[in-house]
């Protein structure tokens, strides 16, 4: 992610005010024993989000391992696991082995990040997918909008 995006993220999540909206800082460990769990490489642009905030708010919630209050207690980990689960017998259980669901629309819908770096956006109700944003990086730069 740019310098500029990244400053912006900085001064808005520690902003008086915003603390519900800061986690804490992922750790190497943590990060690594999610691509242990998750059987892949956690996308570089997330990791380098997640090292310096944490699961914290960008335009939308970025779960990660210690998230914010206002984010949600699951961890990227947690609900990876949980929407694999949720697909195994449908036809997006191959992209969800994949790849890490790091966020959930207003509707419940899963957001991940597939092995292409690409953000995308599931449908529970049909299983059909839309590619929402080309990175993780274009999708903070297209929803994160300071308040």
């Amino acid at each position: 992610m740019n310098d500029a995006l990244m400053e912006r993220l900085q001064l808005f999540l520690t902003k008086e005010g915003n603390q519900s909206l800061l986690g804490t800082p992922a750790t190497e460990e943590q990060i690594a024993e999610a691509e242990k769990q998750l059987g892949l490489s956690l996308d570089q642009d997330y990791v380098q989000f997640i090292r310096s905030f944490g699961g914290a708010y960008a335009g939308l919630s970025v779960h990660a391992f210690s998230n914010g209050s206002s984010i949600g207690r699951e961890s990227v980990t947690e609900l990876t696991l949980s929407f694999r689960e949720d697909y195994k017998d449908t036809a997006m259980s191959g992209l969800l082995a994949r790849s890490a669901v790091f966020s959930m629309d207003g509707s419940g819908n899963p957001i991940l990040l597939d092995p292409e770096g690409r953000v995308l956006l599931i449908d529970h109700d049909n299983g059909d997918y839309e590619v929402i944003a080309e990175s993780f990086a274009a999708l903070i730069e297209e929803n994160f909008i300071e308040w």
